[in-house]
């Protein structure tokens, strides 16, 4: 996943130590894989997966909302190295086991058909990932990413609009906040995920999101876009509920320490952005002047790949 938009230091960066990089391309981690598992259940479409890996050899310290970096083994058809890639971490700084020796992606295997033959093509380094076996290595590098960091309040409105695994940064905040005990992080404010994928079989960690719905201060909405219909009677996606629920949404971004946070394709921020800019025409408000305060007040938090 490589980072786009908005990607500048968050205010809580000056208090708090950053890792970056501390892994890099001439000197990467060998993390080994303890787990691969399929995330995408009977009747879905594609192929996700929940790997985690054993950081022990390092050790690779990282904060919710970094990414990691993943060296493809092999060369391309000019005869150079695979060029890095970047995927969301999917579990918090203390990894899925709690010791603070792991880390996990959410990886789709991208397959596309080839413009000119029509015949599939998978992704080079989500393909590798997905065919992990457990013991196999592989080279990481980062951690990198300040974008998507989690604000230290613990009193914060977080609001969180994902597709596909854009869910990944989100698993992380939501471990962070609801299902750790951490002397230094008691989550008190609010959450709100809204979760944007094509069939129910496609919500990626439904039985953890739905868990979490315990919590009284989160909560949870999907827009399953081949099964559900938008107000208009068409598919419905992310941005038709971000237009559903616009009027809560604005009220909830009028508190000074309310968050935004998108992850997902590349193009889901123009929705969203058409969905709260005709609300705002209403009320007389310039919406693309409105967003521009609250990324200058760090407060709005983008990344699509």
């Amino acid at each position: 996943m490589t980072t786009a938009t908005h990607s500048s230091v968050t205010e809580t960066a000056v208090k708090r130590a950053i890792p970056m990089n501390v892994f890099r391309q001439s000197a990467p981690l060998r993390a080994v894989c303890l787990e691969n598992r399929e995330l995408v259940g009977p009747g879905g479409i594609g192929t996700v997966r929940h790997l985690v890996f054993d950081t022990s050899a390092g050790p690779y310290p990282f904060l919710e909302g970094q990414s990691a970096g993943i060296l493809p083994p092999g060369r391309d058809a000019n005869g150079k190295p695979h060029k890095l890639r970047l995927y969301s971490i999917a579990s918090t700084r203390h990894g899925d086991t709690g010791d603070g020796k792991t880390l996990s992606l959410c990886v789709r295997r991208l397959e596309y058909p080839h413009p000119e033959t029509g015949e599939t093509v998978y992704g080079v380094c989500s393909t590798y990932l997905c065919g992990l076996k457990v013991g196999e290595e592989v080279s990481m590098t980062g951690p990198t990413g300040k974008a998507m960091l989690l604000p230290d309040d613990p009193t914060a409105t977080i609001i969180m609009l994902a597709t596909g695994t854009g869910i990944a940064p989100f698993r992380a905040h939501l471990w962070r906040m609801f299902r750790e005990n951490n002397p230094d992080y008691e989550f008190r404010g609010s959450a709100w995920l809204i979760f944007g994928i094509p069939t129910t079989p496609n919500i990626l960690y439904r039985e953890e999101l739905e868990d979490f719905q315990r919590h009284a201060n989160f909560r949870l909405t999907y827009a399953i876009s081949r099964e559900q219909k938008n107000a208009k009677g068409g598919r419905m996606y992310i941005q038709d509920r971000v237009a559903e629920h616009v009027g809560e949404l604005w009220e909830l971004l009028q508190r000074d320490n309310t968050h935004v946070f998108i992850c997902g394709l590349r193009g889901m921020e123009d929705g969203i952005d058409a969905a709260f800019e005709a609300y705002t025409a209403g009320l007389g408000i310039r919406w693309a002047e409105y967003r521009e305060h609250l990324e200058k007040s760090h407060r709005w938090h983008v990344e699509t790949y």
